[in-house]
């Protein structure tokens, strides 16, 4: 092996000895890094009320599908391919989805009026609303334009009996196509579904059996 061939085999082993270094580098920066924590915001006032005063009725936790069982944050390229959800790497809710909309459920239920109780505390005859979301994911349409989008069905019981079931859905336009944008989108998409709830619980007229 000549003195060429020795120096081209040294200056290739430091350049792969620099990437790793790069590599390595990299990967503790992003894990010293926390990473940035999301929620709803506050819950303002509503500004209407149902259509018929709401009395007492039971709000369990929402359900839905075990991705949204954690704090990551889900986006959506469906202008790329549709089929395939992915998460923020450095973006985070303070709760994990489900929790969040069962709390500003019931938050909203309750500026409305009624009096929001929770299954350990419900008795025979008070009505019992019951919530499974089938989508909440910050959508991208195009390359820059993306929606926060929330799609549920929610039930109300009475007594063991189905009084009634809707399915209720809402996009909103997102301000930013980042996580930020997201959160704000699916947070609005939120509080306009928890608005369409509290004005159909309203047309119900439940009262206790």
């Amino acid at each position: 092996m000549n003195r060429e061939d020795t120096v081209t085999q040294l200056q290739h082993r430091l350049i792969a000895l620099a990437a790793a270094a790069l590599l390595v580098t990299g990967c503790a920066s992003q894990k010293s890094e926390p990473p940035t924590q999301f929620d709803f915001g506050p819950a303002m006032p509503a500004q209407t009320a149902p259509a018929a005063p709401l009395g007492a009725i039971v709000v369990t936790d929402v359900t839905g599908s075990s991705a949204l069982d954690n704090e990551r944050m889900f986006y959506r390229l469906s202008y790329a391919d549709a089929l395939q959800a992915r998460s923020y790497a450095n973006s985070r809710w303070t709760a994990n989805p489900l929790q969040m909309m069962t709390q500003r459920l019931k938050t909203r239920i309750a500026q409305s009026g009624a009096k929001v109780l929770s299954e350990t505390d419900a008795s025979n005859g008070i009505p019992i609303l019951r919530i499974d979301v089938d989508e909440f994911v910050h959508n991208f349409s195009g390359v820059a334009q993306s929606e926060g989008q929330v799609a549920l069905r929610a039930s109300v019981f009475q007594g063991h009996v189905l009084v009634d079931q809707r399915s209720f859905a809402r996009t909103t336009g997102a301000t930013s196509a980042d996580a930020a944008g997201g959160a704000r989108a699916l947070a609005a998409s939120t509080d306009a579904i928890a608005a369409d709830i509290v004005a159909w619980l309203g047309t119900l007229n439940l009262t206790r059996r």
